[in-house]
């Protein structure tokens, strides 16, 4: 071949992140990812401190990074998660839900089947490849159900883009519809965010011992994403039973986001960005058409049960259960009613999810661009 026909190389900064030292390209990312998050916070994005760190580790990761976060500080991130859902739930929630659950199951399930049946489509259509439709399509649970997407053989990176995706849509409509609501006086008098209050010391360090316990189980038990589920459900008896006081200072909770943001971040490659833009407008009806169908259903409650239009839509929006529950806690609604729905449907993506996983896997096993690998 002549010189003439040589093209010049495809990525250029490919080339040179690749030849930084490791410890210059964590740096890059840290610093980066620091800057971002903060001013994504400023700028009010649900997410902000996940969000940010993913959005900078797919740049990282598109262009030649050679760093893994090591797998001891992944599976810590994915108990600490674990923990802070778990110590979510209060007997409030329970109590609730034992008042109300024939409704709470019924809505519930409908909306699984709904986001089942988008997500069947997405991978009949071959909109994505193998399972990873029906897992982006989960109503929740988003970074649950990355991390269990990624143990069941399914494409994580691809099943990030439609979770987060949707997440930042729906809290972003959510916010919008909340708005209708919020005093302004409320918001005014909140004052500037503290990242760093006072805690308990020798609580945080219990609810890390714990932490780090579960997820020794949950590792050594072969559970799928077991370092997430072994801490949620021990965290959420012992806090329930009133053993356990759950001590996670924000920033902390914000270094385990990042933690999971680069993980996924650094994931994505060329290939899947453009494989992901190509499928973004099927994508993005499908979170639109599952929205409205929410929607409807929260109107059904509004007319047949009489609970307050705001209080309906923040129970049955499709999105995750801390982001809901912040934009709860800033107007006048049934706080309770709420978390109970998103908490239940969170249980239910993860007791569901992975068979439902494995049933479209076997149904859309013929078509060819479903690897085994994704069975």
């Amino acid at each position: 071949m002549s010189p003439d026909h040589i093209e010049p190389p495809v990525f250029p900064p490919k080339e040179r992140l690749g030849r930084l030292p490791k410890a210059a390209q964590w740096f890059l990312m840290v610093s980066v990812s620091l800057a971002f998050s903060v001013l994504l916070h400023h700028w009010n994005v649900p997410a902000s401190l996940l969000v940010g760190p993913m959005i900078i580790g797919i740049f990282m990761g598109t262009n030649g990074a050679t760093i893994t976060p090591p797998k001891p500080l992944y599976l810590g991130a994915q108990a600490i998660l674990g923990t802070m859902i778990g110590g979510s739930m209060t007997i409030g929630i329970l109590t609730s839900f034992a008042q109300d659950w024939p409704l709470i199951i019924g809505v519930t399930t409908i909306t699984l089947l709904a986001s089942s049946f988008l997500g069947w489509i997405l991978c009949v259509k071959q909109v994505l490849p193998g399972t990873a439709g029906i897992w982006g399509s989960s109503p929740g649970a988003a970074s649950a159900m990355v991390i269990m997407a990624e143990a069941f053989g399914a494409d994580a990176r691809l099943v990030a883009f439609m979770q987060y995706v949707r997440v930042v849509i729906v809290v972003a409509v959510a916010s919008s519809v909340a708005n209708f609501w919020v005093d302004p006086a409320l918001l005014a008098a909140m004052g500037p965010h503290d990242w760093f209050p006072s805690f308990d010391l020798g609580g945080f360090a219990i609810t890390l011992g714990l932490a780090a316990v579960c997820c020794f189980i949950g590792e050594k038990s072969r559970l799928p994403s077991g370092p997430l589920l072994v801490p949620i459900i021990v965290t959420m008896i012992l806090h329930v039973s009133g053993v356990l006081d759950v001590v996670l200072p924000e920033w902390f909770l914000g270094l385990t986001y990042a933690m999971i943001g680069w993980v996924i971040g650094l994931k994505f490659t060329p290939p899947v960005l453009r494989h992901a833009a190509h499928a973004f407008p099927k994508v993005l009806l499908s979170i639109v058409v599952l929205i409205g169908f929410c929607a409807g259903i929260s109107a059904l409650l509004v007319v047949f049960l009489d609970v307050d239009p705001l209080t309906a839509y923040l129970a049955t929006s499709p999105g995750g259960l801390d982001s809901v529950a912040i934009i709860a806690a800033s107007t006048n609604v049934d706080l309770s009613f709420i978390l109970v729905l998103q908490a239940t449907r969170f249980f239910m993506v993860l007791a569901f999810g992975p068979p439902l996983a494995r049933w479209v896997a076997k149904r859309t096993a013929h078509l060819p661009s479903v690897s085994k690998s994704d069975l």
